[in-house]
């Protein structure tokens, strides 16, 4: 792999990402013979769901005692839960994560256009890879939509349908209006990244001023329409899993994580195209530092809105609002809701509070890594106390963020290589390069 001093363009870089898309499709497969397999043998999880709930509710109304199974609507205990069921809650969990990563880049490209950054022109095309990748998502919500909504979403079960909120939910709370919902999403996403991406291009071929303004202008509005589908998004993937539960700051939330992650995602492709001798002098110790900056100042927004939205459904008491922290505080998530308060927020602080650890490019790879797990964990523990009693990982667990994150790496990578790697001829570019940093 070798960079064009002159074009700022790689040959011979499509290497890691054919690997990665072939590691993608394989964990996929794998993944998906596993499920079907299982459904094939024992029948639908749903339908055994379905099955036992309208026999307890007999039961219930004839005052007899009932010998339950281990596939209760809600939940399982440990690894009882079906095969299937199991599938779609890791597969829920990889595509979420690696959503987040790309809105990340949608966000840090907006915000870059929309304050005019110096220090990040170097970046930039980092994140527009990133946020390219988005529209190419929609394809693995499809088995979701097809498949998965009914072991996932339990409004979808019709013994929902005399339940005093799902009622008040139930005109958002539906099967087509939320497929519906997520084609928007996905639509506007698509939109805003294809129009910066084409703008970002042309500046490569032809710098104007016409151009850098008429990116800040996309980004404007822009910003307004990703809080608002990137909010309705965590809404309905992974808040609506407890329908009955609501927050008004969780899409902040999951925000929050989106930017964390894409930034540890840039470091190490930044990494990595420093151990090739590529960039390095356009992506120098100033930068590093500023990355190791966002990812600290991250690493405390995040603790701040999880300790907020914590705080406030605690001190207003809700019955309807403290059953999600109830859910992960008993017997069986308490350990693993303190691992996260320590693994996502006083693990990273201490470790990038110093100067020193920002400007380390071994620790900034260490920071990274450790910032990309804790964040798939985050989501895990979003959505797997949904389904599960305790703590339980799953091989499944693996290969779906495998497969999604393989696909997605190649579409990230075949985007970044086929154009220059830096926009070689933003007015701000020499600016960028020459960037230097305050000692924070």
């Amino acid at each position: 792999m070798e960079l064009d001093s002159k074009t700022y363009r790689l040959s011979g870089a499509a290497g890691p990402g054919r690997v990665a898309g072939i590691i993608g499709i394989i964990a996929l497969a794998v993944s998906f013979m596993g499920v079907f397999t299982a459904s094939k043998e024992g029948g639908s999880d749903h339908a055994r769901a379905t099955a036992n709930v309208l026999h307890m509710q007999a039961a219930a109304e004839t005052a007899a005692p009932v010998a339950t199974d281990d596939h209760a609507v809600n939940k399982g205990s440990g690894h009882t839960i079906g095969r299937a069921t199991q599938f779609f809650q890791s597969y829920l969990n990889a595509f979420t994560f690696w959503v987040t990563v790309g809105l990340g880049g949608l966000f840090a490209t907006l915000v870059h256009h929309m304050v005019r950054a110096t220090w990040s022109v170097v970046m930039r095309r980092m994140y527009e890879s990133l946020m390219v990748t988005l529209p190419i998502l929609i394809i693995f919500f499809i088995p979701i939509a097809l498949w998965g909504m009914q072991d996932l979403y339990h409004w979808t079960n019709a013994s929902e349908a005399n339940d005093p909120i799902f009622l008040k939910k139930e005109a958002w709370l539906s099967p087509k209006f939320f497929c519906l919902r997520a084609v928007v999403y996905f639509v506007i996403w698509f939109i805003l990244a294809r129009l910066l991406y084409s703008a970002s291009l042309k500046q490569d071929e032809a710098p104007s001023e016409a151009l850098s303004v008429r990116m800040r202008m996309i980004s404007a509005p822009g910003l307004i329409l990703f809080a608002a589908t990137t909010t309705l998004a965590a809404f309905d993937w992974i808040m609506s899993l407890n329908y009955h539960w609501f927050s008004t700051i969780f899409g902040i939330y999951i925000f929050a994580g989106a930017y964390l992650s894409c930034t540890a995602f840039c470091v190490l492709v930044t990494m990595y195209l420093r151990s090739k001798n590529i960039l390095t002098k356009e992506i120098n110790d100033e930068h590093y530092h500023d990355m190791g900056k966002w990812l600290f100042a991250f690493v405390v927004f995040w603790s701040y809105i999880a300790f907020s939205q914590f705080f406030l459904i605690w001190y207003a008491n809700l019955p309807e609002e403290t059953a999600f922290f109830k859910d992960r505080g008993g017997p069986g998530w308490g350990m693993a809701s303190l691992m996260l308060v320590i693994c996502h927020f006083a693990i990273p602080f201490l470790f990038l509070l110093s100067s020193l650890t920002k400007r380390s490019p071994k620790a900034l790879v260490i920071a990274a890594v450790w910032l990309l797990a804790v964040h798939w964990y985050d989501h895990y523990w979003l959505i797997a106390p949904n389904f599960h009693e305790s703590l339980a990982f799953s091989w499944l667990d693996v290969t779906c963020w495998l497969g999604i994150g393989g696909i997605f790496f190649w579409n990230f990578w075949r985007k970044f290589t086929s154009a220059p790697v830096i926009p070689v001829r933003d007015p701000q570019l020499e600016g960028s390069i020459k960037f230097v940093n305050f000692w924070v």
